[in-house]
């Protein structure tokens, strides 16, 4: 199996609210990147589909324990995989906003997502700075409040590991 070294842990809040998937559910790492979350979430027992567009990041996920990798570019088309459903699903710092509002149909009852991504004010901090890739104050909230179960929620300035101005949501569909 090829060896993966990981760029950084996983988020704080992905670790915090992960229990509340189902045991050895099916989660997506949605835009996962380097795989931080997906390689973590598979040590832990879950099957992870992992995709991102990068063909070459996610190459060194393949073959490992739990985890299938696919690749896909979640902007240029619809979602490509429209009848899987999933018992988890985690996005961290990606915002594409066509895709917001078709993640709560992708969860099976008593999935649980969890969602972080960088929102306005963030632009004083570095990138990303463009509007189109931070959240509106209490975006997630008015989002998913409707449909799904608001387990918790939180945005605003941090400092740590870097300074930055995050949104993040945990929600459970009922």
């Amino acid at each position: 199996m090829m060896k993966h070294y990981l760029l950084e842990k996983p988020s704080p809040w992905i670790v915090k609210h992960a229990p509340l998937i189902p045991k050895a559910g099916r989660v997506l790492d949605l835009a996962c990147g380097n795989g931080r979350h997906a390689i973590w979430l598979a040590k832990q027992g879950y099957q992870v589909d992992a995709i991102d567009r990068d063909a070459q990041v996610v190459s060194s996920m393949e073959g490992m324990d739990n985890i299938n990798v696919f690749v896909a570019d979640l902007e240029a088309g619809d979602w490509p995989y429209p009848d899987r459903k999933y018992d988890g699903l985690i996005v961290s710092r990606y915002l594409y906003r066509p895709l917001l509002h078709t993640l709560p149909a992708m969860l099976n009852p008593g999935g649980v997502l969890i969602y972080e991504t960088f929102m306005a004010g963030n632009e004083r901090y570095g990138k990303p700075s463009n509007p189109d890739f931070l959240l509106l104050p209490d975006e997630l909230f008015e989002i998913y409040s409707p449909v799904l179960n608001i387990i918790a929620f939180e945005q605003g300035e941090e400092t740590m590991p870097r300074p930055a101005v995050m949104q993040r949501i945990c929600a459970a569909k009922i």
